[in-house]
Formats: C-alpha cells, sequence, structure tokens
C-alpha cells in the first residue's frame, strides 16, 4: 500500500570505540526532509555515552502509538460530525522484562485530553467507543505486540 522511511546516520567522533566508550548520539532523517538528534535513553545508556535532550527510540516508540492513536480518533471524530479543537495525550510506556529477561516497552498508556466544541458533544461512552474503534484502526496498534491502554479519557473540563 505504501512505504516509509528514514534514513539513520551514527558516525564515530572519538578513539575509543572499542572500549565502549563512544557517543551514542545519531540522527533520523525522514522523507520530508526534517532531521532529529537521536540517543539512547540515559537510563540505558548513561551519559556522556548519552544525549538526554535527544529523542530516543522508546519515547518515538511512545509517541508513534500516540499519534497514530490521535489521527485516527480525529478522523472517526471528524465522520460522526464531533467538532475537536484540541487535543492532548501525555502517553507513557512501561519498559519492563520478558519471559526470557529481555527488555521491552510492555505497556503504553495513553492519556487523551480533548476539548470539542458545537452542538453535538460526545457523551463518555461515546468517546470510550472512539478511542476502541481508533485502537482497532491504528496501523501502529496493528503492528505492535505491546499492550495499548487508554486511560481515563476525560474532556479537559472533567476533573
Amino acid at each position: 500500500m505504501s512505504e516509509h522511511k528514514a534514513t539513520i546516520r551514527w558516525e564515530r567522533t572519538g578513539s575509543e570505540f572499542l572500549t565502549g566508550r563512544y557517543s551514542r548520539e545519531h540522527t533520523w532523517t525522514f522523507d520530508g526532509g526534517l532531521t532529529v538528534p537521536a540517543s539512547p535513553s540515559p537510563s540505558v545508556v548513561p551519559a556522556p555515552y548519552s544525549n538526554p535532550a535527544h529523542v530516543d527510540p522508546e519515547e518515538a516508540y511512545v509517541a508513534a502509538i500516540s499519534s497514530c492513536h490521535m489521527l485516527t480518533y480525529l478522523y472517526l471524530a471528524s465522520q460522526r460530525g464531533l467538532q475537536v479543537d484540541s487535543y492532548r495525550d501525555e502517553a507513557v510506556g512501561l519498559m519492563t522484562k520478558n519471559a526470557q529477561g529481555v527488555p521491552w516497552v510492555s505497556l503504553v498508556t495513553l492519556h487523551p485530553r480533548i476539548s470539542y466544541s458545537g452542538d453535538k458533544l460526545p457523551t463518555p461512552a461515546e468517546e470510550e467507543h472512539l478511542h476502541h474503534l481508533a485502537h482497532e484502526q491504528c496501523f501502529i496498534a496493528n503492528s505492535i505486540k505491546t499492550a495499548v491502554l487508554v486511560s481515563g479519557a476525560k474532556r479537559p473540563d472533567e476533573h
């Protein structure tokens, strides 16, 4: 159906590669031309061999899941005549170890906060149903084994 590309670049900058003392900073360049500085998480590779200011693969994975869910949700809401004004998600990925002791992102919890306007507002049950449909139709969710949970899908005016 479609193809998606990213170019990942890393270069050795010092003489201590074989000792393990080398920078893991690298870049991701996408087909539109955007280049993003990347690095392993400092919780995986300590500084100075990582850079906490850069995007790490685990953060990008969580962001991709959240972004795909949001885009699918927005599409479904628009198809149902719901006017979405804003969508904010503070998604969290949980790293655990599998049965073999290998670390993996086992759970991503989405925390969407959605603002609507107009004459037609969703009930909490309708909003929950839209999140369920968004999860079922999200390309990324259909490509992973990580569990995805939508937690507290409340509008910002609900506390």
